[in-house]
């Protein structure tokens, strides 16, 4: 299984959440997005433990499998359809989590999330608990 995962889930290894952490175990690939990444950060900024987790941040990156995703010209491409089609619809999601979606679809990833508001993004894979 190759994992995409949103911000929420990185926050639940933190927190050894152990079906999490069991899902990572068995997958082939886990990636982070880069806006998820930079969601991340903006906790930590926010924080008062900077530090600290930018080291288990660094330590999560460095697990075999364990890449961040970065977008380009077709996660764009990508990105914009599904932006397109939901506001058709009148289904806004969050503008960073359409980018995020925008990567699983590219990659063919499963997204691995807690927000229901990626349900609203059609063909978009999604891990169910």
């Amino acid at each position: 299984m190759r994992l995409l995962l949103d911000t929420n889930r990185y926050g639940d290894v933190v927190n050894r959440d152990r079906e999490v952490i069991e899902r990572l175990q068995v997958a082939t690939e886990v990636w982070l997005p880069l806006v998820a990444l930079g969601e991340i950060r903006t906790g930590f900024a926010l924080g008062s433990r900077r530090s600290a987790n930018e080291r288990r941040l660094a330590e999560f990156l460095q697990f075999q499998g364990v890449g961040v995703l970065l977008p380009d010209e077709e996660t764009a491409r990508h990105y914009a359809e599904i932006a397109a089609d939901l506001r058709r619809r009148g289904s806004p999601i969050p503008t960073n989590d359409i980018w995020i979606a925008a990567a699983a679809l590219q990659h063919n990833l499963t997204l691995d999330t807690r927000d229901e508001h990626f349900r609203k993004v059609s063909g978009l894979k999604l891990w169910r608990d």
